[in-house]
């Protein structure tokens, strides 16, 4: 039973438990929290899938199995066990493809930037590229890049600059990149009749929001919408983190909607831990008791 019970809420939380919290609007008032929220669904998942394979498992080792459970059962079992571990070997090897294309990728867009860009007042890793569409976006890694178009430069006021600016590097101060990168990796190891991509579009989302509430600190609402706006339509290149897209309407609407909530922001970090503890709680603690008998029975 406890093998059925993690595999049916590891299937919940890469499918509907995603699908329903994407459609929440309540994230807007707590990007914070609910970043930290989805991680802990996504690690929820990863062990629960894991857990619900390890108790398979532990049955399989036991003696005379196949006799109780009989043939059909048993290879219910076997099968179970090795999807958890092509899952397990699908997210190894997920998160070494999504991380080396990902790095090559910022690597040859960071030299051709490099190439082609000419520094903008002795300011360290901000390229402006000769290009009349404005664009704005940051190349994250160790030798990170701000990059801005001349048509950024022509359009945007002082102030508008200062936001876009601010938002950039908010994005490469907290390597929002790699909690991106965390998540394209789980979306391509889980098998795609159960995976869901609402996890990645909403993580998406809100690392901009965590961006946008960096720049309004330093500039206010009005600025930093009015830059939005300006960059919206200008391409992303792949691997890149930028202040336009298709995000840009949702979150200029949320920079004059109610300010971010402490209660909703409380409530969701609650939720994570619960989220995260429970499946642990409820696995480690069988474990550990069969430990306990298994210790006792050898010492008596």
């Amino acid at each position: 039973m406890s093998a059925l019970t993690f595999a049916v809420l590891a299937l919940a939380l890469v499918g509907p438990v995603p699908a329903v919290l994407a459609r929440a609007s309540w994230p807007l008032r707590a990007p914070r929290a609910a970043v930290v929220l989805w991680q802990s669904i996504a690690a929820a998942a990863v062990l629960s899938a894991f857990s619900a394979g390890l108790a398979v498992g532990g049955r399989l080792l036991v003696t005379d199995e196949i006799s109780m459970l009989g043939w059909p059962l048993w290879l219910a079992h076997v099968l179970t066990f090795a999807v958890t571990l092509l899952i397990g070997a699908r997210l190894f090897a997920a998160v070494l493809q999504v991380g080396i294309a990902t790095r090559r990728r910022r690597a040859h867009h960071r030299m051709l930037v490099d190439l082609l860009g000419d520094p903008h007042g002795g300011a360290n890793g901000l390229r402006v590229l000769r290009v009349s569409e404005p664009l704005a976006y940051c190349l994250p890694g160790v030798r990170s890049r701000v990059v801005l178009s001349e048509g950024t430069l022509a359009a945007l006021s002082l102030s508008e600059l200062h936001a876009i600016l601010r938002h950039e590097r908010a994005h490469l101060r907290a390597r929002h990149d790699l909690v991106l990168e965390a998540f394209v990796a789980l979306h391509t190891a889980f098998p795609r009749f159960v995976r869901s991509g609402s996890a990645l579009h909403a993580v998406s989302l809100l690392v901009e929001l965590l961006a946008d509430d960096a720049a309004v600190r330093t500039t206010g609402p009005g600025p930093l919408a009015r830059a939005l706006v300006a960059c919206a339509s200008g391409p992303i290149p792949a691997g890149a983190l930028a202040a336009g897209g298709p995000t840009t309407l949702v979150r200029v609407r949320r920079l004059n909607g109610r300010p971010n909530s402490l209660w909703l922001s409380f409530a969701a970090y609650t939720a994570a831990a619960a989220v995260l503890v429970v499946p642990t709680v409820a696995f480690a603690i069988p474990w550990l008791t069969e430990l306990h008998r298994l210790f006792l029975a050898h010492y008596h």
